[in-house]
């Protein structure tokens, strides 16, 4: 849930949830109470008690006033009666009520000595009533509702009849009591409520976020958070995985790398260490005079001068390498004629080959005015990189290399085959990979740093062109290399 979404409803939660829950309340403690009334004799009670308390204990005395004055109709004397006076009072004692029976202007009788002493003074003087019209009289000071009725004595003296009504009820008092009990845990209801909710929605996660970075920053790029959230937490926990993944994939390629430079460190001093030995060998040889006869002198002169070609080899394979590994090779592109380019290249190499005792054949299917967009030195180097991993690991005595020029319509295909020991399916996926090399043992005879083929792959796809192998162990391997012909835009 997004944060915007989680304020609006926390907003509506603060508002409603406690108005909804107080008017719940309300009604509840309402009726609580009036049937607690009604247990005290107090009957017909509706929420209006609680609106208009007056009117409401004044139906509740209604029967009882009524009664009086018919008896005062039939026969007034029997307000003279203390015992009369006492029945009706026991009737209305339950109904927070009480009679007084004024006589002249002291009290005759009384339902509550202590209370009617108190209102006797403010009464209303005989003859105020108009025959019970009247609805009755409050007294706001002392929250008393008096209704009144006139009549005489047998002696002629003046008489009232009061019915004093207490309508600060127990459900005045009681109600506000509950009612602000109700509402302080109707507040504290929402806001444990509240508070949970966005501690799950909001803390939690955050806390969870805060772990998972102590954990990367203290090198665990294992750490994951997974989340089904919407929202802005679940863009963080999205956030941070890419993060981490991103993280775990740059220091995995780090310590890679680490790795790739410590082993060509190695591969390169194994590799220099041998033509070293052999240079010191015959230089001892000639120093020492091991080397007595012009033939000899002359073998180790050419043995010391290979030697150094292959140190010299080592070396730029070396420079080479680092300046694939910082995408910094030095390419000076021009338009190329397939024809002529590939056929000064077999006439250098083929002498080189013709050397080694091994035959070179060589193919072009394309038309004459066939052009590439390429690096003359980069493919140079392409062609001697493959054909030199050819010459190492052919074994046999009678070397074959094939090289065709194969057209396919908008690019030309190149192939380079041997007739070699072959390379194990396993390992063909793996040959253009840095420093990976199927000889695992090193046999130093066959040099190399093992970034040879790393090298061509890096300048081949550099110039837009793609390479793969072929091969079958025992028969030889086929390089297989593709550029997109070059064509001139027609105006």
């Amino acid at each position: 849930m997004k944060f915007k979404t989680r304020l609006l409803v926390t907003f509506l939660t603060i508002v409603l949830l406690p108005l909804l829950l107080t008017m719940i309340a309300f009604m509840s403690i309402g009726a609580y109470l009036m049937n607690a009334q009604r247990e005290f004799g107090l009957v017909n009670l509706d929420y209006n008690m609680m609106s208009e308390p007056a009117q409401t204990f004044e139906r509740i005395t209604e029967e009882i006033f009524e009664k009086v004055e018919i008896q005062i109709a039939l026969d007034e004397t029997q307000m003279e009666d203390e015992e009369y006076l006492s029945e009706l009072n026991q009737e209305i004692e339950g109904k927070a009520s009480y009679i007084i029976v004024r006589k002249d202007g002291d009290i005759y009788y009384t339902g509550n000595e202590e209370a009617a002493r108190k209102i006797f003074p403010y009464l209303p003087s005989y003859g105020y009533a108009n025959a019970g019209k009247e609805a009755g009289y409050y007294y706001n000071d002392m929250s008393k509702l008096v209704r009144q009725l006139d009549f005489r004595f047998s002696d002629g003296s003046e008489g009232s009849f009061f019915v004093v009504t207490r309508i600060n009820s127990l459900i005045s008092k009681r109600l506000l009591v509950d009612m602000f009990i109700a509402i302080v845990v109707i507040l504290i209801f929402t806001s444990l409520m509240l508070t949970q909710w966005i501690q799950r929605g909001v803390f939690v996660p955050v806390n969870e976020l805060n772990n998972a970075m102590k954990n990367i920053a203290d090198g665990n790029l294992e750490y994951m958070l997974n989340t089904d959230s919407k929202g802005e937490i679940g863009e963080l926990y999205k956030n941070y995985e890419e993060m981490r993944l991103r993280l775990k994939e740059s220091t995995d390629e780090k310590f890679e790398h680490e790795k790739q430079n410590r082993e060509l460190i190695s591969n390169i001093s194994h590799d220099l260490k041998t033509p070293i030995t052999a240079i010191k060998g015959y230089v001892e040889g000639i120093m020492d005079g091991v080397a007595d006869t012009p033939e000899k002198v002359d073998k180790y002169i050419k043995t010391i001068y290979n030697k150094a070609n292959d140190m010299d080899r080592l070396i730029n394979e070396l420079t080479i390498y680092s300046g694939i590994d910082s995408n910094r090779i030095p390419y000076h592109f021009h338009r190329l004629n397939v024809a002529d380019y590939f056929g000064d290249c077999i006439e250098e190499v083929g002498l080189d080959l013709e050397s080694k005792n091994i035959e070179l054949n060589y193919s072009n299917l394309v038309s004459p005015d066939t052009m590439i967009i390429a690096d003359p030195e980069q493919l140079k180097r392409v062609i001697n990189n493959i054909i030199g991993n050819s010459v190492k690991y052919l074994e046999k005595e009678s070397g074959t290399i094939d090289i065709r020029i194969l057209d396919e319509v908008d690019s030309i295909r190149i192939e380079i085959e041997d007739n070699g020991r072959g390379i194990a399916a396993k390992d063909l996926p793996n040959i253009f990979e840095r420093f990976y090399r199927t000889d695992a043992s090193r046999n130093s005879s066959k040099g190399g740093s093992g970034i040879g083929l790393s090298i061509v792959k890096k300048i081949v796809e550099d110039h837009g062109g793609y390479i793969w192998a072929t091969s079958k162990e025992g028969e030889g391997t086929c390089l297989h290399f593709v550029f997109r012909k070059y064509r001139e835009v027609m105006e």
